[in-house]
């Protein structure tokens, strides 16, 4: 599992920009950027469209201006997905990353077997990645919301 410290691994994922789709690797979402990243379980799900999202995007200029170059939201959906739902929670300011065959997230150690309710499923965190580095890393106790979300990520930056 990843922790403080660690290297993200080199994986492929996916977002719909400016209408058209893009592949965007590891190196280009985290070489010589600092970037906060939050994943959450799915799309469009109660905790994630009511406090977890919604959160960063109230605080994506307050976490910016702490040298923050990129926030993104991944969750193991479609980059379609991703994008209807960050158009809904006016997420402009967020890059919203489909792990669309959860590759990223099992290769990180944050992926959860949900059964017949979803699938493979990414844990709800949240990481400062510095030029690929893991800073600050908040992961979740399964059922809760308390570490990950924007407001604890802002106080540590």
């Amino acid at each position: 599992m990843i922790s403080i410290g660690s290297q993200l691994p080199e994986a492929e994922t996916t977002a719909r920009v400016d209408g058209k789709m893009k592949t965007f690797t590891t190196s280009d979402l985290f070489e010589d950027k600092k970037v906060v990243m939050f994943a959450v379980p799915g799309a469009f799900t109660p905790t994630c469209s009511q406090a977890h999202l919604p959160g960063y995007v109230a605080l994506s200029d307050k976490i910016k201006a702490k040298g923050v170059d990129t926030i993104i939201c991944l969750s193991v959906n479609d980059a379609f997905v991703m994008d209807t739902w960050g158009k809904q929670q006016n997420a402009d300011n967020i890059l919203m990353l489909a792990d669309g065959d959860g590759s990223f997230t099992s290769a990180i150690g944050m992926n959860i077997d949900t059964g017949n309710f979803g699938g493979v499923r990414s844990c709800r965190y949240s990481m400062l990645v510095d030029n690929g580095e893991v800073k600050i890393f908040n992961k979740e106790e399964p059922g809760t919301f308390e570490v990950s979300d924007a407001e604890t990520m802002l106080n540590a930056l």
